[in-house]
This record gives C-alpha cells, structure tokens and sequence, in this order.
C-alpha cells in the first residue's frame, strides 16, 4: 500500500500543510467513515458538522474552513480539486494488464510500443499501432490498422473496429466499442439498404469513455471526439457527431448523428440529442432534457419533469393533452374583449 507524508503530498498538490508534516497517510476517505491513515476532504458545506467529528489522519480543506479546525490538514484554494489530484497520487487501482499473456492473439505485422500490456484472450489484428505503455485488458479487441497512443488503458473486453484512432493516456471501460456502424440506411419501396460506413473514429488525449457506450463510426468523414472529453456508461455517440474538448456527458445519454457539441459543455444523464444540431461552447443541459434544436449561445437549459405524486401526475397529463383545445378557446374570448388600446 502507498503512503505518503503531508509535505509530500502538499508538494505534488499544490496545498500547504497545516500541522504535521511528516504524519502519513494511505488512502483516501469521506469524512464520516475515515481512519487515521486516511485522508479526507470538505468541499461541501453541508458536511461541515460531520468535520468535528472525523478520525481522519488529514483533511483538505479552504483557508477559511481551516481556521476552526485543530487536527493536522493540507491547505488549498479547491479542496475538491486538491482531493482529486491525492487521490490519484494514492491510487491503488491494479493495471489493465501486467504483461504479455500467452493466449494473447498478435498479428505479426502489428507494432507494439515499449513496455506494452496484454492480458489473456486479448486479439490485435494486422496493422495495428500501439504506442508505449498501452495496458491492453483480457479478451479486448484492436481492429485492422486501429491506432493507440501511449499510456492509454482499455479495460476487459473493449472492442475497437477497423482503423480507430485513440490518442495518450485515455482510459477505455469494460464493453465499450468504438466503430461500429453508424445507423446509415436508404429506403426503397419500404425496404432498407445499408450505406456502407466507410468513416472512423478520431479520438483526442486524455479521453475517458465509460462501460457499454458505443460510439459509432462515420458514414463519409469521421466522428470526432476532441482531447479531455469524459463520457460516462451508457452512453451512445451517433456517427459523425463532434464533440469538443473537455466536454461531459452523463450516462444513458444519447447524441443522433452529425450533431456538433461545443468544448466545455456538460450533459446531464439520460439526455435525448438530435441529430444535425449544434451546441455553442459551455452549453449545460441538465439531466432527462431532449434537446431538438441548437443551442447558439452557453447557458443552462432544461426540458426533464420533475417527479411528482402519481395522482398529480395523472391530471396534468390529461391538461397536457387539453393544452391545443384550451388554447383555441382562449383565442376565441380574447377576440371578444375590446380592444383597450384602440379605445384609449
């Protein structure tokens, strides 16, 4: 287990101690359930009381939070940030893979960087480039010509099609496929004909995309998903959408195609996205919105129902669909009322 010292965590975060200095912790934890040898954080005020109480060895916290608070501590202008950054420099989280497993599949013309992984049953196929540090997870697949840069790590059972490119340092979950065919089909006389997709995937740096999201290959040109962009479970990305950098997009979300998302957008889980609309830069939609136009300007917007009680529900549903006829009526009496304006 990795332990380090206050200083040299404060050091490698940017915080400045308070306290001791050469205490040592190993591992991270909330305030309510930590240990001595635990580090934890404030970042919410609403967990401030659960602060007087903790065992915690070290808490991060503000300047201001810091003053009322005896027990040793790292100093930072973002806990929360600070707290991240510990946090990976604590992380126990075992590799993808730990070395070159015998039943791994290598196709003899593929390119393998120094120092890469690969587990059991994991197949690479001809042509394929994998750059230095690449962890490659049991029984995961590389397609034909597929491209991946150093320091980037897919889980068990990742699927890349046929000539993807994904840039450093991603981290790829379990079930995730990358390539697969777009859902591109022209009707004749009522019977569908597949259009070939014959575009990629172009993935940028430091991109994380969560289990079972599937981002689909482009019809013509390629779909794009731009560096430090974060896409969590379930989530599915259609063809030839662009989604700019350091964007996040919740699970159970899903973009239709050609749809363009701007950089430093946030997408609330369970989204709706259609297709062939574009998002501005810093666009937030909050979680259970359908989205069917664009976006030209950063903001928060909303379309998701709070719930209520199920007797509410019911009525405002039936006044829902009353909405046309009531609106017709209210036209009606409106044409009935003197026109106060003219009169005056």
């Amino acid at each position: 287990m990795t332990s380090k010292t206050l200083t040299e965590l404060a050091s490698l975060a940017g915080a400045t101690v308070k306290g001791d200095g050469d205490k040592k912790v190993a591992r991270v934890a909330t305030l309510d359930n930590a240990g001595p040898d635990h580090i934890s954080f404030l970042a919410n005020r609403k967990y401030r009381k659960q602060l007087d109480h903790t065992a915690a060895g070290a808490v991060i916290l503000s300047e201001a939070d810091s003053e009322s608070y005896a027990g040793d501590a790292l100093i930072a202008a973002n806990p929360y940030v600070c707290f991240a950054r510990i946090a990976q420099i604590l992380d126990t989280t075992p590799m993808a893979a730990d070395c070159v497993h015998p039943s791994a599949v290598i196709d003899a013309s593929a390119r393998l960087g120094a120092n890469v992984t690969v587990a059991a049953n994991a197949v690479i196929e001809a042509d394929a480039v994998i750059g230095d540090n690449v962890q490659i997870g049991a029984g995961s697949v590389v397609g034909r010509g597929a491209r991946i840069g150093e320091g980037t790590r897919l889980w068990a059972n990742v699927t890349l099609y046929h000539g993807i490119e994904l840039g450093q340092d991603c981290i790829i979950h379990s079930g995730a496929v990358i390539g697969s065919d777009g859902f591109g089909y022209a009707n004749e006389g009522g019977q569908w004909i597949k259009i070939p997709q014959v575009g990629s995937v172009r993935i940028g740096n430091r991109v994380e995309i969560g289990s079972n999201t599937s981002i689909d290959r482009g019809a013509i040109d390629d779909t794009v998903i731009e560096d430090g962009v974060i896409i969590d479970n379930l989530c599915q990305i259609a063809h030839n959408d662009i989604i700019g950098a350091h964007t996040a997009i919740a699970g159970c979300s899903v973009v239709a195609g050609s749809t363009k998302i701007g950089r430093h957008c946030i997408i609330g889980g369970n989204s709706a996205i259609a297709g062939h609309i574009e998002l501005a830069d810093g666009v937030q939609i909050t979680g259970m919105s359908r989205v069917s136009k664009g976006l030209r300007e950063a903001g928060v917007y909303s379309s998701g129902s709070p719930i209520q009680d199920n007797k509410s529900w019911r009525r405002n549903s039936v006044r829902m669909r009353q909405l046309d006829a009531m609106h017709q009526r209210l036209r009606e009496l409106e044409k009935q009322l003197p026109d106060t304006e003219q009169d005056q």
